[in-house]
């Protein structure tokens, strides 16, 4: 068998594999592949979209440039709910999803997460046994983690002491259970956990900037719509960024303090 051809296989089962469905009597849900630092915020956020529209939804997470390649061959997705505004723009680029269907829904900001004490940002200057980041090259906070080091001239000290996640979850995971003191993460998985951490200054990284698209082939095509919709719509903006999400203001990214 053609390594295409098992790539298409793994493809299928990860979209059979969903989680976080919404009941309803519609043999079609609106499938949603998102990406794994947004996907307990956009659970909580469904159960209002469900009630007000009464759609059905199933939830593929993963991370961005997992998703990305599924949807590049083939996967039946809706919608991409991604972490970076990179893989959106490039399956717009060829031709894949509807045509001004590409928004930024939020802006991610990235924490020091530390559980044996209060993190601080020069405790990065402090270079510990193991350290833990998502992957850079398929995970958008993976990404911003690598360019905070650099940023920092710390990255070649660091490499050898990374223990890498597939996603910011799995990072999350990784240092909640104390399996690695440290590491850099999604600023809304300790909002959501009621943590304290360090914010990362938006100079050290470039902005994760988190666009949605609307997957051209879709059969939900309306469905989809009405969930971007209510993202972008004002009231759930304002409930992302309590989730620990950034604003723009005055064209400039806000920063907030962790759990705020």
């Amino acid at each position: 068998m053609s390594n295409n051809s098992w790539f298409k296989i793994f493809v299928l089962i990860l979209t059979l594999s969903w989680s976080g469905s919404a009941l309803s009597s519609s043999e079609k849900p609106l499938r949603i592949a998102v990406a794994s630092n947004f996907t307990p915020v956009l659970k909580k956020l469904l159960i209002e979209f469900h009630q007000q529209t009464n759609i059905a939804t199933q939830i593929i997470s993963g991370a961005t440039g997992v998703l990305f390649l599924q949807i590049k061959h083939g996967a039946p997705f809706d919608i991409f709910i991604a972490a970076d505004s990179t893989r959106p723009l490039q399956l717009e680029q060829q031709n894949l999803v509807l045509t001004n269907s590409r928004k930024t829904y939020a802006r991610g900001q990235l924490a020091l997460l530390s559980m044996n004490s209060a993190a601080q940002l020069n405790d990065l200057k402090k270079v510990p046994q193991r350290f833990a980041i998502a992957n850079p090259n398929t995970a958008p906070y993976g990404k911003a983690a690598k360019q905070t080091l650099a940023h920092l001239n710390l990255w070649s000290r660091y490499q050898s002491k990374l223990i890498q996640g597939i996603n910011v979850n799995q990072t999350f995971a990784q240092i909640r259970s104390q399996a690695v003191n440290s590491g850099l993460v999604a600023n809304s998985q300790l909002v959501l956990n009621n943590l304290s951490g360090a914010i990362i200054p938006l100079s050290y990284h470039q902005p994760i900037a988190q666009q949605l698209v609307i997957i051209k082939s879709s059969k939900n095509i309306n469905e989809a719509k009405r969930l971007s919709d209510y993202l972008l719509s004002a009231a759930v903006q304002k409930k992302i960024i309590r989730f620990g999400y950034a604003k723009f203001t005055d064209g400039v990214l806000n920063i907030t303090k962790a759990g705020s």
